[in-house]
């Protein structure tokens, strides 16, 4: 059970093979890497596993490498416009998980990754930034010097949300307690991957992100920023894994508002509780949590409601097909969320 999705392992992946299972979608959500937020987002679930199934049936089409095998209706695996009606879970291969250890001086240990051959997950999150919009991290790294303009192909420090000439690839942990930026010399090392394998997942990145680019672009949405996952094969072949392209996976906006669980983000900002998470991370950036003594407060329900319209919202109109009814369209959405949020 994770926060957002469960997992059921219909067959355990192994050395040489992968597994086999299915994500259930729930309509939990997840923000600053709490975990399960209070409130649950009615059909939410089941919006995010149509827009993914939509967008892992065009990659597979394009010949890109995935782990997605269907969706399950009546425990029937059918492809998206097989459906009778919208559905919260699909099937996938499984790839095992490695998790590093923790060392006695409170650090990650990935030496597991030395001896393996493959069919795992690779332990990094790979995330494709086209712009730099209100709210990125981009801004506090340059702010500290982590980054430099010339990284991200500037000649000055951005002073305000900017649109890059070329995306910026950035890369982080994934089986940490929370996400830590890495160079990408630091990312072949604890992934034990070649200069090949590396530059082989940027490229699957680059086509990716155009692609969920072109898409969005036709309902009037740009596609700021986003993440994906990837494995390794038994066979060496990479394998995108996880969900992409939805609103939970990249950061989409209309007219500068944001399309996504920012939404979320920008209310829970002006809490106590986020105040205590800053804080909390300054003293402890793997067991932070124990700092923080409040618990996020719920949601005011017509945000609620409106952020499920959303979700919904957006799966009919990416996916071309209303498999949610009576759904106003998002910018009508939009403009109400604009009284719950600072944008």
């Amino acid at each position: 059970m994770g926060s957002v999705k469960d997992l059921v392992i219909l067959a355990a992946p192994t050395k040489k093979c992968p597994g086999q299972g299915r994500f259930v979608f729930s309509d939990r959500y997840s923000i600053f890497d709490w975990g399960e937020m209070p409130d649950h987002i009615p059909q939410k679930g089941a919006a995010l596993c149509i827009t993914a199934a939509y967008f892992f049936e065009k990659l597979e089409r394009g010949q890109i490498s995935t782990h997605y095998l269907g969706l399950v209706e009546k425990e029937q695996v059918k492809s998206l416009y097989q459906l009778d009606q919208p559905v919260d879970i699909f099937e996938t291969r499984l790839y095992r998980v490695l998790s590093p250890e923790i060392t006695n001086k409170n650090e990650y240990d990935y030496r597991i990754y030395q001896k393996e051959k493959g069919n795992y997950l690779i332990p990094l999150e790979i995330i494709y930034r086209n712009s730099l919009p209100q709210g990125s991290s981009i801004f506090k790294r340059l702010r500290e010097g982590e980054l430099r303009p010339e990284d991200l192909g500037l000649k000055n420090f951005p002073e305000k949300e900017i649109t890059l000439e070329h995306p910026y690839l950035d890369v982080s942990t994934k089986l940490e307690a929370s996400d830590r930026y890495l160079s990408w010399q630091e990312a072949r090392q604890i992934s034990q991957l070649s200069e090949e394998k590396i530059e082989e997942i940027k490229k699957i990145t680059l086509r990716v992100n155009n692609i969920i680019s072109s898409e969005v672009q036709k309902i009037g949405l740009k596609n700021e920023d986003g993440k994906f996952e990837f494995a390794l094969a038994q066979n060496q072949e990479i394998v995108l894994v996880d969900v992409l392209g939805t609103m939970d996976e990249c950061r989409f906006t209309y007219q500068g508002m944001p399309v996504s669980k920012e939404i979320a983000r920008l209310y829970y900002r002006k809490s106590e509780w986020y105040q205590e998470i800053i804080e909390a991370k300054k003293k402890d950036i793997t067991h932070w949590k124990k700092f923080v003594k409040l618990n996020p407060q719920p949601l005011p329900p017509k945000l609620k409601q409106l952020i499920s319209e959303l979700y919904k919202a957006f799966a009919n109109e990416i996916t071309g097909k209303e498999w949610f009814t009576k759904m106003p369209a998002f910018q009508d959405v939009l403009k109400e969320i604009k009284d719950f949020v600072e944008i």
